[in-house]
């Protein structure tokens, strides 16, 4: 080994071209590495040659050799082999000069190549408007390391660096700016995974038509990509001349998105891709419907003649036409994929985490561990994706065991300015893209004015995110013809951009040049494209005068036997037989031989095994496990997601059990029958916007599955209020996506501060209309169960918002028995006192949630016989029609309304009109209710516990009429 490096003391005619064939190639790139590894651990144990050579490096010089070596904590079993007798190597002072030199210029070569690499994207040819003065950057000029005007044509051995094995450091040069400084910028060195990275060099630096940077010679793709550009502009253009008023947010300045995107679904197909989520902003968004989508033109053009969207018998408010979403079946070379492109709200990167939590849906249902089948595709403003915070969320949790879905891929359509704002002030990075880094995904930047760079690199990222199931970014480098929207005048506040802009050519003009200058057409394929397309449009225009939507896009494919709700529907069964509930708490309390389990919940699963086989009252964490379990019985997949899920943030749930030895995980909840469906939990990251979102988009997809997510207590929803505004309470009315996720958010004064207190239960009331939603505050383990279960047991969906308890969970009198969970039993929206209503009592209260049991405790220390109590146990929709019935029984009593919160929080506004109707329709003494609670307040509670304790207590005794 490291003989060919070999050079006779006594003759010294081997020359340059016989050493630059050999030098650092296969073993003797490991025996320098060897030799260097014993020179840094001893410099005498090398031969005097070496020594000077690797004394005479520079620290980056010295860096490439060390790379040689591996990590410092990687295994070097070969240090402890010495390298050969220094002897028959080149000895000193005989050692020729030229080899020093040579290995320098190695060296050095390739420090220069690892720039380009690194750095090479930020001198590429990368704007189309040219408007980006490019820096100077030492680290690429080769008189940084050591190269004079002289060396230009001295051949340098280079080892296969670059697929050359020797070459000029004119020729690397050239080669390297062809490679990395092109219309394509690549930035891949920050990938830690060496295979990862060697695998994009090598695609990257290839030759022919894979390499990166070589041209496309195919004419029948070259065609394609024209077509497919040609239509993107002309469908632009097109609604510019007939609706010109018209907001569209157009893609014109971008249009070689659409060939892009169709050559990586295409690419992607063949990968085995059968089904693509996509997620988009407003930008672009009508082209990708109709050229990507294949929504057909007239429907588009119908919808800007103000037509409705929707069938007549359709209800739903609707939203603009760049807000919306469509489902379809595309065909490429033979392989079907069905795409579907999710609404969103103008907030534009929410959408994120919702398109990657149906992705995981959808690859459940098709049974897709690989994650192969099943793709999320998210397309990006520049300044957006840079400047909103739940991009760098849903990067986060790309990689995270019960949130990865096999990699997403990111097209950012680049305008080089979010509305007015120029890059300068809307980001601190040097690229749009730079967040891309968080998960090590590689990012292309690629010019736009170049489409077949585009689908190259389209195509490309594709490969590298079906090979290593991981993120990757596409950076379109584009421009917006028009302003922010097409009646916006941009000029206003960058006039130089956009004097270039006009002045600029349409990118089909461009390309058609190219395509014109080498032959690849004529100019009559030209203008029978354009004739084609243009007929089409016209076509589809004069069809659009009359056109009518025949169906609506919802209730089919998983959703399929869902229906509106009509308010006419029969109550859900929801109770389970006593012998189901007996044996799924028998499972729950049971553990795998030679399991260590934590003393303390050894008291936890006997106390559980009690409540079912000897009739002790149930609490709230055995209510939440049997109607999980009762579920995953009957073929339902229960998914619950949260911060501390898997044990409870108040140590309650313990739904994951820690072998105490071992840390080995055991889930009772997936031990119950052979035939159940699967229970996860997943702690989640501390995030709320992101995995409420994903939590959100599962439930999108999956609607037989009960989802869930818990906030760590309630106010933590403040930070996913984007999530609940514009998609939950709105996704239906908006969208016509029905959707059950159920949100669990712990609400209580228990003198825990202002933070810890209240889920902003009025902020969920506010929102409640037209039966978008349900709200409940329950005060019994039983109705907790059956609110649960009859997210699953109905012919539509709602999302459910519980307030859960803090104190309530372990609470003696807060319990059920067990005959309130079996099949005669169901939801109780309204609880009426279980002291007998007569004429004489003086005062009713209403109450919702944890403040009932200090009502009902107080009353009974004052032997209270008077005053009745009836909770709320949902909100919304309000149980007009309940409470009616109930009050008539206090027909002479004030009427009062109960709550914890602050006068201006709570329930108190949402209900104090709601409740007047029901005095009214009731007949009885009281014509309003009567307030009473902690005054109006900036702050959700107190601070201090002692005023907590004495405002309750304040509070408590009013409504009980002890104070005034």
């Amino acid at each position: 080994m490291g003989s060919s490096l070999m050079v006779s003391s006594k003759n010294h005619s081997s020359t340059w071209a016989d050493i630059s064939r050999t030098f650092l190639t296969g073993d003797n790139a490991l025996y320098v590495s060897r030799i260097y590894a014993s020179y840094l651990e001893d410099p005498n144990s090398v031969s005097l040659e070496w020594r000077h050579l690797f004394s005479s490096l520079g620290d980056s010089e010295a860096e490439v050799l060390k790379d040689l070596l591996g990590p410092s904590w990687a295994k070097r079993p070969y240090l402890e082999e010495k390298p050969a007798p220094a002897a028959p190597l080149l000895q000193a002072p005989e050692a020729p000069e030229d080899f020093k030199v040579a290995i320098l210029d190695s060296i050095r070569a390739i420090m220069l190549i690892r720039a380009y690499r690194a750095r090479g994207h930020m001198i590429a040819n990368l704007d189309p408007l040219r408007l980006v003065q490019k820096d100077y950057y030492p680290e690429l000029d080769p008189k940084t390391y050591g190269f004079t005007d002289n060396d230009y044509d001295r051949p340098i051995f280079i080892y296969d660096v670059l697929g050359l094995p020797y070459a000029t450091l004119r020729e690397i040069i050239e080669r390297l700016q062809k490679t990395y400084c092109g219309t394509i910028g690549i930035e891949f060195l920050h990938v830690q995974d060496p295979d990862r990275k060697l695998w994009l060099q090598k695609r990257v630096e290839g030759e022919g038509e894979l390499g990166l940077a070589e041209p496309i010679h195919d004419v029948k793709w070259k065609k394609r990509i024209l077509k497919e550009l040609i239509t993107a502009e002309a469908f632009e253009q097109f609604l510019h001349i007939k609706y010109p008023a018209a907001k569209r947010f157009g893609l014109d300045g971008g249009e070689s998105l659409i060939p892009g995107l169709d050559e990586m679904l295409r690419k992607s197909s063949e990968l085995g891709v059968e089904e693509v989520v996509l997620g988009m902003a407003h930008r672009g968004r009508l082209n990708v419907l109709s050229n990507i989508m294949e929504k057909p033109y007239r429907a588009i053009f119908s919808e800007f003649q103000g037509a409705a969207v929707l069938p007549d018998q359709v209800q739903g408010s609707g939203d603009v036409k760049y807000h919306l979403g469509t489902s379809t079946d595309r065909e490429f070379d033979g392989r079907k994929i069905h795409l579907s492109l999710t609404a969103n709200p103008s907030h534009l990167e929410a959408v994120d985490p919702v398109v990657v939590g149906k992705v995981r849906a959808k690859q459940t249902q098709y049974n897709d561990q690989e994650r192969s089948k099943v793709m999320g595709l998210l397309l990006h403003g520049d300044a957006a994706f840079a400047g909103q915070g739940i991009v760098a969320e849903t990067f986060m949790m790309s990689q995270l065991h019960g949130y990865q879905t096999g990699g997403t891929f990111h097209v950012i359509i680049n305008n080089q300015i979010g509305f007015t704002t120029a890059p300068a002030f809307a980001r601190s990075s040097a690229h749009c893209s730079d967040l891309g880094m968080i998960v090590q995904a590689p990012i292309f930047h690629v010019n736009g004015d170049d489409p077949e760079a585009v689908v190259k690199v389209m195509r490309l990222a594709a490969e590298y995110r079906s090979t290593f199931k991981s993120d990757v970014v596409v950076d379109l480098v584009c421009y917006r013809r028009f302003g922010h929207n097409e009646t916006d005048e941009p000029a206003f506040t960058q006039p130089l951009m956009y004097q270039a802009i006009h002045a600029h050519p349409f990118i089909s003009q461009v390309y058609i040049q190219k395509l014109l200058q080498e032959g690849s057409l004529k100019e009559d394929d030209v203008l029978a494209i354009e004739r084609l397309i243009e007929r089409k449009l016209q076509e589809n225009y004069e069809e659009s005068l009359s056109y009518k939507p025949s169906k609506a896009d919802w209730l089919a494919g998983k959703w399929e036997g869902f229906a509106p709700k009509t308010g006419k529907e029969s109550l859900p069964v929801t109770g389970v037989k006593k012998d189901t509930l007996i044996s799924i708490g028998k499972a729950l309390s049971q553990l795998p031989e030679g399991f260590h389990l934590h003393p303390k919940l050894k008291r936890f699963l006997s106390a559980r095994l009690q409540m079912v086989t000897e009739n002790h009252p149930i609490d709230w964490s055995m209510a939440e496990a049997l109607a999980f379990g009762s579920l995953l019985v009957e073929g339902h997949l229960v998914r619950l997601s949260g911060q501390d899920s898997g044990r409870g943030t108040f140590s309650q749930r313990h739904a994951v059990l820690r072998d105490q030895e071992t840390e080995e995980k055991y889930i009772p909840l997936n031990h119950i029958s052979k035939a159940q469906a699967q229970f996860e939990v997943w702690d989640s990251p501390l995030a709320e916007m992101s995995v409420l979102g994903f939590e959100l988009g599962y439930s999108l997809a999956e609607p037989r599955a009960l989802v869930i997510w818990e906030a760590q207590f309630g106010d933590f929803a403040n930070g996913a209020q984007v999530i609940i505004d514009q998609f939950i309470s709105a996704g239906e009315a908006k969208w016509l996506r029905m959707s059950g996720l159920v949100m669990l958010l712990p609400h209580g004064y228990e003198g825990q501060g202002p933070e810890h207190s209240s889920a902003r239960l009025e902020r969920f009331l506010q929102l409640s209309a037209e039966d978008n939603m349900e709200v409940v505050n329950c005060t019994t383990p039983a109705n907790y169960f059956h609110a649960l279960r009859r997210q699953i047991h109905r012919n539509y969906r709602k999302p459910l918002v519980v307030m859960t308890p803090k104190g309530l969970l372990r609470y003696k009198p807060a319990v059920s028995a067990l005959s309130d969970f079996d099949t005669v039993s169901h939801f109780k929206k309204v609880i009426p006192d279980s002291m007998t209503a007569t004429s004489s009592m003086k005062r009713v209260i209403l109450c919702s949630g944890k403040v009932y049991y200090d009502l009902i405790q107080k009353r009974e220390e004052s032997n209270i016989k008077d005053i009745g109590i009836i909770r709320l146990e949902q909100l919304y929709p309000f149980p007009h029609q309940e409470l009616v019935d109930l009050l008539k029984s206090y027909s002479k009593a004030d009427v009062i309304w109960c709550q914890e919160e602050p006068q201006n929080m709570g329930a108190w506004a949402f209900l104090d009109r709601r409740l007047e109707a029901v005095l009214l329709e009731a007949k009885v003494k009281a014509k309003r209710p009567i307030y009473v609670g902690r005054p109006e307040s900036a702050s959700t509670a107190t601070g201090l516990l002692s005023r907590h304790i004495f405002e309750q207590n304040l509070l408590v005794s009013q409504a009980l009429n002890l104070v005034k």
